[in-house]
């Protein structure tokens, strides 16, 4: 996400079943299509290879967790332009695939759902690259061709920054008339043509409601949205209304539901703007320190631990979204897209890769079938990537 500027979880646990008999569940699969990591990375300079006490994920929590995939965000902000943007996307790559390099008894670059299938088998964590903001491509089709030989399996083809070619939430809903253009125009459309036949995923979760329905006219592959929310339960520009997703079910995409606090919380961005406010002169010292608004909130939030623990919203929130939206667009089109290591907030329990199978736990409550949770959990997200790459 990075704001202001679950590829593959085995796990076990026991239910009581009605004579109050522990059995054990079934190991699910989990497909996360959003993570950060790899962005912060560059700044913090950490080694991922091991265990860290900040942030939300490394090699050796996800091999506790038996993570066995993520898709990693290649993301720089609306600093980056011509001549540097997709420079610096290459520069994440470059150090995902280090990491990979460093740990190749671990973890290994996978394109396609058959490529996936194998790591799960062979219990390495799938690496998977989603670019996440059309800037990086400079209005140039050839760095597509050049993203996709690395190994990009979707372009978010907006940040919170409009593109020349896309018009972004942000943009469409705060800076309407100032905006050049709404939605796509001609290069755009070809950019839609070009990822539709390279088996690109198009991601719809930053582009605003213009360029999302001129995309849903013109696209001949399902959509996905990384990681976004639900809006009628959180009216965030960032949210989908339900037009949109019974849009996104009926073209056979899916919808990856975000973690982050602001987005199912509507109660939450006035209490975290209150206190960024009481907190400025160290948030500002912070920002001095990282030049990354979400590495300074987060460092925040660790030094003021129990006041940033008072309002984060309680896990049935985030459980909520997921809920609404399969019973509004069928449980084929709904996945699990936490925003890990972009953003300083995530439900209360959810801290780390450690906790998917809290989500698992709490839709089994919800009397979810072991079938249902496997196809939010990863079936759809392998679904979805092997219609748009074809195998």
């Amino acid at each position: 996400m990075k704001k202001l500027l679950l590829p593959l979880l085995a796990f076990a646990f026991h239910v009581s079943s009605a004579q109050n008999v522990s059995r054990p569940h079934p190991k699910f699969t989990v497909i996360d299509t959003h993570n950060d990591v790899i962005s912060n990375q560059l700044i913090t300079k950490v080694d991922l290879g091991k265990e860290q006490t900040q942030g939300n994920f490394d090699l050796i929590r996800a091999k506790k967790a038996s993570l066995g995939g993520q898709v990693f965000s290649i993301w720089c902000g609306d600093q980056y332009g011509y001549g540097t943007a997709y420079a610096y996307a290459n520069r994440e790559i470059d150090s995902l695939m280090s990491l990979i390099n460093r740990n190749p008894g671990k973890t290994a670059l996978v394109r396609t759902a058959k490529d996936l299938r194998r790591m799960i088998k062979q219990k390495k964590l799938a690496a998977m690259i989603g670019v996440e903001g059309g800037h990086m491509i400079e209005d140039r089709l050839d760095y597509i061709d050049s993203l996709h030989n690395r190994g990009m399996v979707y372009l978010t083809l907006t940040w919170n920054n409009s593109t020349g070619w896309a018009s972004s939430a942000r943009d469409e809903v705060k800076h309407a008339d100032t905006l050049k253009h709404k939605g796509l125009n001609e290069f755009g459309r070809q950019v839609v043509r070009k990822l539709n036949k390279l088996g690109i995923m198009i991601d719809l979760s930053h582009p605003g409601e213009q360029t999302f329905n001129d995309v849903m006219a013109l696209t001949t592959k399902p959509v996905i949205a990384s990681h976004s929310c639900a809006y009628a339960l959180a009216p965030h520009r960032r949210n989908l209304k339900d037009y949109q997703l019974k849009a996104i079910a009926k073209n056979g995409g899916v919808v990856f539901v975000n973690f982050y606090s602001g987005f199912i919380d509507t109660a939450y961005e006035a209490q975290h703007e209150a206190y960024l406010v009481k907190h400025k002169v160290e948030m500002d010292s912070l920002n001095k320190v990282y030049n990354d608004y979400d590495l300074a909130s987060i460092r925040l939030n660790v030094i003021h631990k129990e006041e940033a623990e008072a309002f984060r919203p309680p896990l049935a929130m985030l459980i909520k979204h997921i809920d609404y939206m399969v019973r509004l667009m069928g449980v084929d089109h709904v996945g699990i897209g936490s925003d890990f290591d972009g953003a300083e907030s995530y439900p209360k329990g959810i801290d780390s890769v450690l906790d998917y199978e809290k989500i698992a736990t709490e839709l089994m409550k919800l009397k979810y079938t072991e079938k249902e949770i496997g196809k939010i959990m990863s079936g759809n997200f392998i679904r979805v990537l092997k219609a748009n790459a074809g195998k």
